[in-house]
């Protein structure tokens, strides 16, 4: 894997992060596919990496010298050097138009597409868009807008959000655990670090959550797998999803999926063992 950008040095402002590029190139290999795979109880893939499975690539690899006390790789690289202690994946927009395929190289050129500063209930939130076009031979592949959300830890007193209440209605649904080995076998596949998802005492006495955290993109991909499982012809477009609140481990959660009546479409969503709204997506099938 190599990569294209230096550095930018931390003392400058976030602005100066728009549109600062990073270039990597990966090879597809399929041991990742075969490990996803078998993590989610079904049966490889082949050599076409489903939709959303190319997360299991172009990975940051920092030394351990260059890792944040989060786990995460240190702010001020590629990414702007936010200074709030959390950091969460948000949500995502994604196009398909071709699969990525094992045994072949591929590209992701990414790109600071917006970052915001806002102030909400909870305190001082920071909003990164980082957009991802990802070629093979010449040829697009996907394109992604990856959102990504820093936040403050709550202040002593501070009331919490009001939690949304799952629709109901679903036609299709998929009940699992968010057990410590799920959440390992998943940080170990994409090479995430990020403690809050293995490490019990920094996600509850530094962070100030009450659990691990199961992982945005592995709920993401559950939802796709979802699909999957209920219409195992349908080839993916696009797909949209927006983290609502936080998913807990040790608890069960379900994924719901509610197909529009023309087959073009189907509203997924997922919500956690106190039947909470925690993410809501949308599918389009070509």
């Amino acid at each position: 894997m190599s990569q294209s950008e230096p550095e930018v040095p931390q003392a400058l402002p976030l602005e100066a992060w728009l549109d600062k590029t990073e270039t990597l190139s990966d090879e597809i290999t399929s041991f990742p596919l075969r490990a996803l795979a078998a993590t989610l109880d079904r049966d490889a893939p082949g050599n076409a990496v489903p939709p959303l499975w190319h997360w299991l690539y172009f990975l940051p690899v920092a030394p351990l010298a260059q890792v944040g006390a989060d786990g995460h790789p240190k702010r001020g690289g590629f990414l702007p050097p936010v200074a709030l202690p959390r950091r969460m994946w948000a949500g995502g927009r994604l196009t398909f138009h071709a699969p990525l395929h094992a045994g072949k190289t591929a590209q992701r050129t990414s790109t600071i597409a917006s970052i915001e500063d806002k102030t909400g209930r909870s305190g001082r939130l920071v909003f990164v868009t980082v957009q991802h076009r990802y070629e093979a031979a010449g040829a697009l592949c996907i394109e992604e807008e990856h959102d990504i959300v820093y936040r403050d830890v709550p202040q002593p007193g501070a009331s919490a959000p009001k939690p949304m209440v799952a629709p109901p209605g679903h036609t299709w649904s998929r009940t699992l655990v968010g057990d410590p080995v799920l959440l390992f076998r998943y940080s170990a596949l994409t090479f995430n670090g990020h403690r809050i998802h293995y490490d019990f005492p920094y996600v509850t006495q530094e962070e100030g959550y009450p659990g691990l955290i199961v992982h945005g993109p592995l709920i993401a991909t559950l939802l796709l797998d979802l699909v999957h499982r209920e219409r195992p012809d349908a080839s993916v477009a696009s797909f949209a999803f927006r983290a609502v609140r936080p998913t807990f481990g040790g608890n069960a959660f379900t994924l719901c999926g509610r197909p529009a009546d023309d087959g073009r479409s189907v509203e997924l969503w997922a919500k956690d063992h106190e039947g909470y709204l925690t993410m809501q997506a949308t599918a389009t099938f070509y």
